[in-house]
């Protein structure tokens, strides 16, 4: 059974996609030479040039590709757009989820240190299971990234009667300035979607 999370993002992909095909409309828009091509990735289309010359062009999409915050950067698959959204003046959220509803989200604090979030934000992620009659259980952790940085925080999991799903949260602070990294991946997913994590786990840099 999939959580209401991954209904909605489905939902959501499946219209867009709806909407792609009645309009026919393309990902791309290629400028050669002034001449201004619609292309999809992996079409091959004939352009002709100013000089009468006809080339033909293609566009092929990277498998990953690097998305970098303010102070953050990390490789996710390029099939998959991350949605930016400001909660405050000094909060800036990123979100990328997939269709099956695992989640990364990055939210950047620039007036403050929000490693003391972690609580706060794993009961606001687990709050509707949790009410709804759901175990959680949850252990300190300290993820270390390649360039050695440590951050800290926690890590949950919360059980249904259905499903259960893990979470981590974990941040990395200054005296007056922050990052807070929470995943969420649901235990019929881990097969197909632990690699999504482990990529971001893996590639994640901290400019602070």
């Amino acid at each position: 059974m999939r959580t209401r999370l991954a209904a909605a993002a489905l939902a959501v992909i499946v219209s867009c996609a709806g909407l792609a095909r009645a309009d026919d409309l393309k990902a791309f828009k290629l400028t050669i030479d002034g001449v201004v091509v619609d292309i999809d990735p992996g079409e091959d289309v004939d352009v002709t040039l100013p000089g009468g010359k006809t080339s033909k062009v293609r566009i092929d999409r990277n498998d990953f590709a690097t998305f970098s915050g303010t102070t953050f950067s990390f490789v996710h698959p390029s099939n998959i757009s991350i949605t930016k959204s400001d909660l405050s003046d000094s909060i800036t959220q990123y979100l990328m989820a997939s269709a099956l509803g695992t989640i990364v989200l990055v939210q950047e604090y620039d007036q403050m240190n929000p490693v003391s979030l972690n609580q706060l934000m794993l009961q606001e992620m687990t709050r509707e299971s949790v009410q709804a009659g759901g175990t959680l259980t949850q252990e300190p952790t300290t993820r270390k990234l390649a360039d050695g940085r440590e951050l800290t925080g926690v890590k949950a999991t919360v059980k249904t009667r259905t499903d259960s799903a893990d979470f981590e949260i974990v941040g990395f602070g200054l005296a007056d300035q922050g990052l807070l990294f929470i995943t969420r991946i649901g235990d019929q997913d881990v097969a197909t979607e632990k690699p999504l994590i482990d990529k971001f786990w893996e590639n994640l840099k901290v400019k602070l």
